[in-house]
């Protein structure tokens, strides 16, 4: 899939409007993120930061299929749900680091990949264009670490529980391996995108 210019193809979405199904379910989602921060670390409510969690990840493909089944698509639902999925992935790891519940090696290879895409994405903003689709790898290996991580707290609050433990871990290395994989696919499209760009450019002085 090629990057696409910053003006997006006509017809592409279904509506214009903020108020929309979808577009509360992924601000639900964000404002979750602070309600789990404050029950984790603050309240120390960990149970009941577990079911916020899970809530929050496993909502994670309700908003885009409403979108779609109730032609709800919009621009604003385009940039609220990714940022939903970011800000869940780092306050959750960050939060769990400092929990102890994830090593900080795991945290450092997945926010290694944010750091990577960041990066990609000012680059192509630079070439004049704007972020690429979702790739439904990325999109897979998000809602994998969104599952793994409620699942490895819940083995943490029960303590010594081997099968949430390996079905946590199971997730969480099975989903960050897709991360990457997903990060691979992006930066070969955005290479080619700046290649076809540059080879345009050339060719036109």
């Amino acid at each position: 899939m090629a990057a696409v210019p910053q003006q997006p193809a006509p017809g592409t979405r279904d509506t214009d409007r903020v108020l929309t199904i979808p577009n509360m379910i992924s601000f639900a989602r964000l404002l979750g993120v602070p309600v789990f921060l404050y029950l984790y670390l603050v309240a120390h409510q960990k149970g009941i930061a577990v079911a916020v969690l899970a809530v929050g990840g496993t909502s994670d493909w309700i908003d885009g299929y409403l979108a779609r089944r109730l032609h709800q698509v919009s621009r604003l639902g385009e940039l609220m749900d990714p940022l939903a999925d970011r800000l869940y992935i780092l306050a959750t790891v960050v939060a769990l680091t400092v929990g102890g519940v994830l090593p900080w090696q795991f945290t450092v290879v997945l926010l290694a990949r944010d750091v990577v895409m960041a990066a990609c994405l000012l680059v192509l903003r630079r070439h004049g264009f704007a972020p690429p689709p979702v790739h439904y790898i990325g999109k897979t290996a998000t809602f994998i670490l969104l599952f793994a991580f409620p699942t490895l707290l819940l083995a943490h609050v029960l303590e010594g529980n081997t099968f949430w433990y390996a079905c946590g871990w199971g997730l969480a290395w099975w989903g960050i391996v897709l991360y990457w994989l997903a990060a691979g696919f992006y930066l070969v499209q955005a290479a080619g995108a700046i290649r076809t760009d540059r080879a345009a450019g050339t060719a036109t002085t």
